[in-house]
């Protein structure tokens, strides 16, 4: 395997910023749309809250929240479509960045191309990237949904589809990404190395044996990096 890294790829929600900012806002606005129709706001609030909890992977959120209320079947039924919709449509004007992560990206940039690899619905990871100020961040960005929910992390389609547009092996490129069974997995699958951080809600999970290094979180992990970049800045390329 190649010992320099020509190009990152670098995953979204839990690498660059606290997910659970996000989610929290999502939430109230299912809870504002549910009270339109009759649900108390406050309790199915805590409930979503609660529910999520739990792990926000294992789906159904919002009709296990539902149902924790008290919700009947048939209610569930009538809310569920109304409530998705504003659960989708949902983002906040603006997103934090965890600290450190923009000036990290643009150190990282100046020296390699870099690409975004993120699982989600299309048009709400797009919005995401805008609250957070990091449209522009990035070489490319690969949303793994635009192939369908089978596609997403740890499907080997997005890391594949990123290296094709920066044009590098997956020996000459590093992910870095904070899920064990998604970002590193996937990596370790091409093969690639992975860098993971733990930040965020899977933080405590044991790394993936295939692991090369792991970092606190993403300015450390550049840290970890900086030995294996190019020695020279990419200058006028990474100006975009």
């Amino acid at each position: 395997m190649n010992s320099t890294v020509q190009a990152v790829l670098v995953d979204l929600d839990d690498t660059l910023y606290p997910q659970s900012e996000f989610l929290d806002a999502a939430w109230q606005a299912v809870a504002d749309v549910a009270c339109e129709h009759g649900v108390d706001r406050e309790n199915l609030l805590a409930a979503l809250r609660a529910t999520a909890a739990e792990g926000s992977d294992r789906g159904r959120i919002i009709d296990r929240a539902l149902a924790a209320t008290g919700c009947s079947a048939d209610a569930l039924g009538t809310l569920l479509k109304p409530l998705l919709a504003a659960f989708r449509g949902a983002c906040p004007p603006r997103l934090n960045p965890y600290p450190g992560v923009v000036e990290a990206l643009v150190r990282l940039r100046r020296r390699v191309p870099l690409a975004l690899i993120t699982d989600g619905e299309v048009d709400g990871q797009g919005r995401k990237l805008c609250a957070l100020g990091l449209a522009g961040a990035f070489d490319t960005v690969v949303f793994s949904d635009t192939w369908g929910r089978e596609f997403r992390k740890p499907h080997r389609r997005p890391f594949e589809v990123a290296l094709q547009r920066l044009a590098v092996t997956a020996d000459n490129a590093v992910m870095i990404g904070d899920r064990p069974d998604k970002d590193i997995a996937g990596a370790a699958g091409l093969p690639m190395r992975a860098i993971r951080v733990r930040t965020g809600e899977y933080g405590h999970r044991p790394d993936h044996p295939g692991t090369w290094m792991t970092a606190a979180d993403f300015p450390a992990a550049l840290h970890l990096l900086m030995p294996y970049l190019p020695a020279a800045d990419r200058g006028a390329a990474a100006a975009g």
